[in-house]
């Protein structure tokens, strides 16, 4: 990652904050020292996210940001300040170092990998041990152990400028050492004569280790941690994806209105002010008011809301919401980083800068195990030099204590079971990010469900038909789907497919019109019809019947959209829609109250929606009619109450509070936002599937404490052993695949994970 400045850079100020990105972090301790650096300067206050490579840093005094560059510089690690604004409506360019780093991390294991496999085979099957395949053996290791382990030994040498260590360093010494040795063994000892063998003797005696080759530990431990490593990018690199996905939705081209004639130019050439044509079907360029024309703006992408809002001449129309009705003419009132799409870019940002990263268990103890197994190894090589026993016995003893304590089950602790458990997770339509997600499962104790779209079906449906006395129920779908099939309006959608389903083939119309924000008129099979609301067949002197004027106040004190219906000079029926309730989502309330969670609906709906859909599924607390902002606020407050909150929603407002929560889990059936936003992705769409995302979570992560503790406890035991001298190198190389092949074998158990409602 570059570390060049910008070439116009603010000057000190007595207070500001700005957001570096940081680059050359290999672990969360990495996070932990940048972040205390930073703070050491005088009114500096810094958070670090190791999984954003970010660090937000705020200030008091005469600093300037190129002092803080330095400070991250000093300590080893790169730090770059915020590209200048664009131009104004200039394009977002996303720079592609990223990319080009988890190219380079795959490249590095694929090689290291193809040339481990038939050193380990080697090594580890007699039978393949030819005459000389000792050097054969140097020849494969030496390229993983210096290229493919380069990452670990530039960051060992910049921990050992700085007097720190990291498993970095563990790693490096390790195999370093173990290759150093397996050299003095080939070219001064007696490994290097044709016809040695590697035989398995498990026996305890003293040795010194001038027969023995460890090529195979070098590399393995060494590709094991490259492939973690690669993983762990790789789930990284989506945590900017939500940004990405919030500026995709935007639209890329507008239909300019100048002195009566429409011209299409980019959206970077808006400004304030412009007058644009949008038309059906066409998405709202930018943030505006409708000065011409009416219509129904669909804003569920937004505002989750799946009723669209009608609008006419003064009515406010936010950008990348869709026009689903007729011609629109917005005046622009705000443009590029203003608009309400923009703000919930950067929502999102913040959500996600300010979450607490999980430190990674094994970085962690390794803040106290690295020090204390380069300590022993000195310690031991001091020891036995004293004894007089000489350099050879002495040394061999050192090695074999950091060969041991070296990280092979360890490197296979944590990717093992995240990519059994994010694989068995995907055959249930259940998508894990990362490892740092799976420590929030655990504490969650409060699930906050989004309405639309996560416990509704997000879709306006066909629910009831309310028919006058003497009509026909048949009759009435008919006209009413044969009139609404010829609109585009979501609601005239879901009563002509509700037709469609129930009666068949609808009869034919003559003379349609449709009339703005009231509904449809036209003549069918020789009846003059109209379908909208009661308003409209009131001034067609149709007025509702006592019978249906109840129905249609009963419908709606439910919070459900009627749709009056008449003909010939009467009023024939009411057409009820409405958001339905999925058919598993009260099934999975009940599955979230027994893993311990408070269920909370959250909707921008009215109460009595919100209400009346949270008693259908067995929710109590409810928060109703909050704006996609304030749903962020929503999570903040339930959080400073003591909770940890689960988010489930699947829309773009839902976007910044899943980042904001301790964990968000995003339908799959909703915005690209959303699912990038997300901690877990709820591929099917299904609520219930969000209970066995937290279970499996949770075991997934019980699987990884349970490969840590064994792979230390390996160490630990182990590591006495190698003090003393009496470790024979073939019971080091058994030790090591026995516990690799126990990680693996434990984390194999979660390809058994069933979920909740399985037959």
């Amino acid at each position: 990652m570059s570390t060049a400045k910008q070439s116009t850079s603010p000057p000190a100020s007595a207070e500001g904050q700005v957001e570096l990105a940081i680059g050359g972090m290999t672990c969360a301790s990495c996070a932990a020292r940048i972040e205390k650096k930073l703070n050491k300067l005088e009114g500096v206050t810094a958070t670090v996210n190791y999984a954003t490579e970010k660090a937000k840093v705020s200030w008091t005094g005469e600093i300037a940001p190129e002092d803080l560059v330095a400070v991250v510089e000093k300590a080893g690690y790169t730090a770059k300040l915020p590209e200048p604004p664009a131009a104004e409506g200039g394009e977002v360019v996303l720079e592609p170092d990223a990319d080009v780093e988890l190219r380079s991390r795959r490249q590095r294991l694929l090689v290291s990998t193809a040339l481990t496999i038939p050193v380990v085979a080697m090594a580890m099957i007699p039978a393949l041990q030819f005459t000389n395949w000792q050097w054969l053996s140097l020849t494969l290791a030496a390229p993983v152990v210096v290229w493919g382990a380069w990452p670990f030994h530039k960051a060992a040498w910049t921990n050992l400028r700085h007097g720190t260590s990291t498993m970095d360093t563990l790693i490096s010494m390790g195999t370093l050492a173990a290759f150093a040795w397996s050299i003095y063994a080939l070219f001064w000892g007696t490994a290097g004569e044709p016809g040695m063998k590697h035989g398995f003797e498990f026996t305890v005696e003293r040795t010194d280790g001038s027969g023995n080759i460890y090529f195979e530990a070098a590399a393995g431990v060494t590709t094991f941690i490259l492939a973690g490593r690669y993983f762990e990018a790789r789930a990284k690199r989506q945590a900017g994806a939500a940004l990405r996905a919030l500026l995709e939705l935007g639209a890329k081209e507008v239909s300019l209105l100048r002195d009566g004639r429409e011209q299409r130019i980019p959206i970077g050439q808006l400004v304030v002010g412009d007058e644009f044509v949008v038309r059906p079907g066409e998405k709202i360029a930018t943030d505006g008011v409708v000065t011409e024309g009416s219509s129904a703006v669909d804003a569920s992408m937004l505002t989750g809301e799946s009723v669209p809002v009608e609008v006419g001449p003064g009515d406010v129309v936010v950008g990348a919401t869709v026009n689903a009705g007729g011609r629109l003419v917005v005046r622009a009132t705000r443009i590029g980083a203003d608009t309400q799409l923009a703000q919930m870019a950067r929502m999102v940002e913040d959500a996600q800068n300010g979450k607490a990263e999980a430190q990674r268990l094994a970085d962690r103890i390794s803040g106290i195990f690295v020090p204390v197994v380069i300590a022993l190894a000195v310690a031991t090589f001091g020891f036995w030099l004293g004894t007089g026993d000489g350099v050879s016995p002495a040394f061999t003893a050192a090695v074999a204590v950091l060969i041991i304590a070296c990280p092979c089950a360890l490197g296979l602790a944590t990717p093992t079971a995240l990519m059994v458990g994010t694989g068995r997770g995907a055959q249930l339509g259940i998508l894990i990010k990362g490892p740092e997600v799976l420590e929030n499962t655990r504490r969650v104790d409060t699930v906050v469900l989004d309405k639309t779209g996560t416990v509704t079906t997000g879709r306006m449906s066909l629910l009831d038909v309310v028919v006058a006395t003497g009509e026909s129920r048949a009759q009435v779908l008919a006209f009413a789907g044969a009139l609404e099939q010829a609109s585009e309006h979501p609601i005239a959608q879901a009563i002509a497919a509700g037709a469609l389903a129930e009666v068949g083939d609808l009869p034919s119309v003559q003379q349609f019109t449709n009339v703005e924000g009231l509904g449809v008129q036209g003549m069918v099979d020789g009846h003059s019809v109209v379908v909208g609301r009661p308003r409209l067949l009131a001034d067609w002197a149709q007025h509702l019947t006592p019978e249906l004027e109840r129905a249609r106040a009963a419908a709606q004190e439910s919070g459900r959209t009627v749709v009056a219906v008449g003909w010939d000079g009467a009023p024939r029926g009411l057409l009820v829609v409405a958001d339905a309730v999925k058919e598993t989502s009260a099934e999975a309330v009940t599955q979230l109250r027994e893993l311990g969670l408070t269920p909370v609906l959250l909707t921008g709906d009215n109460a009595v929606v919100a209400r009346s859909v949270a008693a259908q599924v067995g929710i109590d607390e409810v928060i109703a009619e909050v704006l996609p902002a304030e749903k962020v606020d929503v999570v903040r407050r339930l959080q400073s109450e003591g909770r940890t909150v689960a988010m489930v929603g699947d829309g773009v407002n839902d976007a910044p509070a899943l980042a904001q929560a301790d964990l968000g889990l995003a339908m799959g059936t909703g915005t690209d936002v959303a699912i990038e936003a997300g901690d877990l992705t709820l591929v099917r769409g299904d609520l219930r599937a969000a209970a066995d995302a937290i279970r499996l979570s949770r075991r997934t992560l019980a699987t990884i404490k349970g490969n840590l503790f064994w792979a230390f406890a390996y160490n630990v035991a182990a590591l006495p052993l190698a003090a003393s001298g009496l470790l024979n190198p073939m019971i080091a190389g058994a030790a090591m695949a026995l516990s690799s092949v126990f990680v693996v074998s434990n984390s194999l158990r979660l390809r058994r994970f069933r979920p909740l409602n399985a037959s």
